[in-house]
């Protein structure tokens, strides 16, 4: 395998480091009143340089929200392949999305407050990701409710559009210095969900 030079490194580190400052300063000060210029000066790199990977602010916040998903998404699709019973696959899946955000707080503070300020084709592009995230988790509810483990009382689009409100809140009131883990949170959160999906008891 051919080494590689440190132009090449310091090539490459260019899109991380653009996206590391933009992360922090759209966490800090907000999409809107973040500049390019702020963002590039903080890099230091120059505005050419963040236009050949960016071709603007939106696709950084784009990207900002789609590497969170790319990871969320792989995760998911790893619990639904898996063999045994579908309420531990569920169980899993609704701890893990819960960890995952909140291990990308900042990333998800940034998504729950700025994806309206993108461009419309942009949030398409967001939205389109998204959904095939909540169609594949959905599908495991679905999966659910046809064997009886869960109840179907309430459509699973319902449950799953209620359950990941709650996700999308994290950023609004998580503190890592809480009393509770992430990992706890994500198995309370999860729990909750269970619970409500569990069916209710035969009357005799």
């Amino acid at each position: 395998m051919p080494a590689v030079t440190s132009a090449e490194s310091a090539e490459s580190s260019v899109p991380r480091r653009l996206l590391a400052v933009a992360t922090r300063l759209f966490a800090e000060k907000g999409f809107d009143r973040t500049s390019v210029q702020e963002i590039v000066a903080a890099a230091d790199v120059t505005k050419g340089a963040m236009y050949h990977y960016f071709d603007s602010k939106d696709d950084l916040l784009t990207e900002i929200y789609a590497r969170v998903l790319r990871l969320q998404m792989s995760r998911l699709t790893e619990i639904a392949r898996q063999e045994g019973p579908v309420a531990e696959r569920v169980e899993r899946a609704a701890a893990d999305v819960v960890v995952s955000t909140i291990d990308n707080l900042d990333d998800a503070t940034i998504s729950f407050r700025s994806l309206h300020q993108l461009r419309p084709e942009k949030q398409r592009e967001v939205r389109d990701e998204r959904r095939r995230y909540h169609e594949l988790f959905r599908s495991l509810v679905v999966e659910g409710q046809n064997q009886g483990v869960f109840t179907d009382r309430v459509p699973a689009d319902i449950v799953v559009d209620f359950y990941f409100g709650s996700v999308h809140h994290l950023s609004t009131w998580y503190h890592p210095d809480g009393a509770l883990s992430p990992r706890e949170i994500g198995a309370y959160y999860a729990r909750l969900l269970l619970d409500a999906l569990r069916p209710a008891p035969a009357h005799r």
